[in-house]
């Protein structure tokens, strides 16, 4: 069997070794060389043509997101990224999200825990993903484009109640496809959005921060107690369960940090299962670009309840797993394209 070609990338040569180390332990990759910075990664691009890289973020001479954009507008290719969790590593993360990175793992607080059994069956098994993975070369404008919003929504709410759920589910390739959803949905829309995530804690805070700072709804990071308000969306935090739970008529956020469900905490059926115990049936299901199948069980259930649910197509998905599972369990009402998401979430309001 041919192994698909791995390129590492940081200016640490004890990293580059151990990552080196769990690339080549597994049967189906190979780390085809190592590059010391950006300028370095992209001449070695140049010269392999590896199926994926892991890129490093901090570098000198060339940092990993200057060497990312040129990557995805020269010479796309799948990248996973090297992030830290500190504030500035998770802003830089959601930054390498947006420029086209296919997906990240965190560093261990210290060093010499990144060759833990965790971090390597994470890597090699992000990696397996990310070779089969077609990229588009991103436009260069592409990141500083301003979206357009959709018309606004008239709402029929008049005394300004909430009137709607949308529970939206994504995972790989979710950060950069939700900016394709959410800054389009008007600011006066008679909905709460919930967003489940995959993400670790300590970056969704960010993911919301930049949401927010593209959209006209508000968006958030989750917090246990939060009320359910419309034209606020609501990114479940890494590492913890969001749920909906009713109180005197009144919608508001518990956060739980119970065991994963599919594998996930968050996780996008444990969200779907709180919603199918509420009396309010004002819900739409949203599934997105992720793998696994994490929130196809959710979703079924809120099917029995006469849910509403939409799914990406596979020709935008960056992973189609997630979206894939939910309509292979003939729940689904609409399957469209990304760039049809949000309109098609209005239309389900109208009903």
């Amino acid at each position: 069997m041919n192994k698909k070609q791995i390129l590492v990338v940081d200016d640490s040569a004890f990293m580059r070794k151990i990552i080196t180390d769990i690339v080549n332990s597994s049967e189906s990759l190979e780390v085809v060389a190592t590059a010391r910075n950006g300028q370095d990664a992209i001449e070695k691009i140049k010269r392999y043509s590896p199926d994926a890289i892991t890129l490093d973020v901090e570098m000198p001479v060339m940092d990993g997101l200057t060497a990312l954009k040129i990557i995805m507008e020269e010479m796309p290719l799948p990248v996973i990224m090297l992030s830290s969790v500190t504030k500035e590593g998770a802003e830089a993360t959601i930054n390498a999200l947006e420029y086209g990175a296919l997906d990240f793992i965190t560093k261990p607080s210290s060093m010499f825990k990144i060759n833990t059994e965790d971090v390597r069956i994470e890597l090699i098994e992000k990696l397996k993903i990310a070779v089969n993975v077609k990229v588009r070369a991103s436009r260069k404008t592409a990141v500083k484009e301003v979206i357009k919003p959709l018309p606004k929504y008239e709402s029929k709410n008049k005394a300004g109640g909430l009137n709607k759920i949308v529970a939206i589910g994504t995972s790989t390739g979710g950060p950069k496809a939700l900016q394709e959803v959410i800054p389009k949905l008007p600011k006066n829309l008679d909905a709460s959005i919930l967003i489940v995530q995959h993400m670790p804690a300590g970056f969704t805070k960010s993911l919301a921060e930049r949401m927010d700072k593209l959209s006209s709804l508000t968006v958030k990071e989750a917090e246990n107690g939060d009320m359910l308000n419309p034209g606020v969306v609501y990114i479940a935090p890494g590492d913890f369960h969001m749920h909906v739970v009713e109180k005197m008529g009144k919608l508001s956020i518990k956060l739980e940090k119970s065991p994963t469900v599919s594998g996930h905490r968050p996780s996008v059926d444990s969200m779907m299962y709180s919603l199918y115990e509420l009396k309010n049936d004002n819900i739409i299901g949203v599934i997105m670009t992720g793998m696994g199948a994490d929130g196809a069980k959710g979703l079924a259930k809120l099917k029995e309840k006469g849910i509403p649910i939409i799914a990406q197509d596979e020709e935008s998905c960056v992973v189609f797993g997630m979206p894939k599972s939910t309509i292979n369990l003939n729940v689904v009402d609409r399957i469209v394209p990304l760039d049809r998401i949000a309109s098609e979430i209005i239309k389900a309001m109208e009903v």
